[in-house]
């Protein structure tokens, strides 16, 4: 793994809590198996769950909507048993016997332009400056006076009510 595809997990990642995946079932119990593959403007992820813990297809119809692109199929994952015994080997060998387990394979295949987007966001939040100018204007007006609340509030009322 190069900095660069570190990276982008990383914000192939911030982009999957940003829009509140990890709130569905089993979403954060996911295991990346392949990726990032590198599009021309989309970057693709496979991960990998137990086949009891699939996860929820609400979490893929959020990213649907945001022009991802998911995906779920069903496939093996072969893995070493455990050896309590010597039949567990496989004949003639010192190699445990292989098991298949059912497991969930999920592609997601994210527009960079969302990974960027989300990005600059969050570092717009970051890196925001405060001018205080504006702060001492707003003591100046009473914007941080209750009574000028309150009579902001009674404006909204007046506005909204209906004419009898």
């Amino acid at each position: 793994m190069t900095d660069s595809a570190v990276n982008t997990l990383l914000n192939f990642e911030r982009v999957l809590d940003e829009l509140d995946l990890y709130a569905f079932a089993n979403w954060k119990s996911g295991e990346l198996v392949e990726g990032p593959v590198y599009e021309k403007y989309f970057v693709k992820c496979v991960f990998m769950w137990p086949y009891k813990k699939m996860p929820d297809p609400k979490g893929a119809t959020r990213l649907s909507e945001y022009g991802c692109d998911v995906s779920y199929e069903q496939d093996f994952f072969e893995h070493p048993g455990k050896v309590k015994e010597p039949t567990d080997f496989k004949p003639g060998t010192k190699v445990p016997k292989m098991i298949k387990s059912p497991i969930w394979l999920v592609n997601i295949t994210m527009p960079k332009k969302l990974m960027t987007d989300i990005e600059q966001g969050a570092l717009e939040l970051e890196s925001g400056t405060v001018d205080m100018e504006d702060i001492e204007q707003a003591y100046e007006t009473g914007a941080d006076d209750d009574t000028n609340a309150e009579n902001i509030e009674n404006n909204v009322q007046q506005q909204t009510a209906p004419a009898l």
